[in-house]
């Protein structure tokens, strides 16, 4: 008997431990907030972030200083049309691609490894630290990821990606709210409405139009 209950008492002790182990995760469906993104390159931009996983669409809007001047870029992604609208407001133009990835969600994909979990900031006391966990995994490509969210919440902390094709990049993000502070975010502007296909080969997807609106945000292309 004593035998049995100690085999019991095992198993519990084995399901807490699992239970308490980090398991991959899905972020809030509207959230809306800020970041910064760094190229491989060493440049880096800063702007806003909205994000709609009902409707498969993301703007993200990018300051950078030029000279003496300011540049504004501004990306919206609708994923569901498979489309991307390029808009420069110095310039008042706007330029429309092809997306050709399906809808890139912030969460945590099934098949991540976990790297870590730990503490930003200070575990002495409460309030003084976040918890985290730090995910890593393979892309197509021979690429990789690694990405970090929170433990409580599942908000998205930074994005990490690599491919031999588009060179690192990171999309760190702070300051969320849940929902969206304006839901208009999604409609393009008036200036696309006779915007047409960019005659390029080329195509986009989520984090070569970041890499896209950021170098133009910083170098003023």
């Amino acid at each position: 008997m004593n035998f049995i209950c100690l085999l019991s008492c095992f198993g519990l002790l084995l399901a807490a431990a699992a239970a308490q182990h980090p398991k991959p995760c899905v972020s809030p469906p509207l959230m809306s907030g800020s970041h910064t993104t760094l190229l491989g390159e060493g440049m880096t931009a800063t702007g806003t972030i909205a994000y709609d996983a009902y409707g498969q669409r993301v703007r993200i809007r990018e300051i950078g200083l030029v000279g003496n001047g300011t540049s504004f870029m501004d990306g919206l992604l609708l994923f569901s049309q498979y489309t991307y609208y390029e808009i420069d407001w110095k310039r008042f133009t706007c330029s429309k691609w092809k997306l050709v990835d399906d809808f890139f969600p912030m969460e945590v994909p099934k098949d991540a490894k976990l790297t870590a979990q730990v503490v930003m900031g200070a575990s002495s006391f409460g309030g003084m630290g976040v918890l985290v966990n730090n995910w890593y995994g393979s892309l197509p490509g021979n690429g990789m990821y690694s990405y970090v969210f929170t433990e409580i919440g599942c908000i998205p902390l930074t994005f990490t990606t690599y491919t031999p094709a588009d060179g690192w990049a990171t999309l760190s993000t702070f300051n969320w709210v849940v929902g969206l502070s304006n839901p208009m975010d999604f409609t393009p502007p008036s200036i696309c409405d006779k915007a047409q296909w960019e005659k390029t080969q080329q195509t986009h997807t989520f984090f070569t139009a970041l890499k896209s609106l950021s170098r133009k945000s910083i170098l003023d292309e």
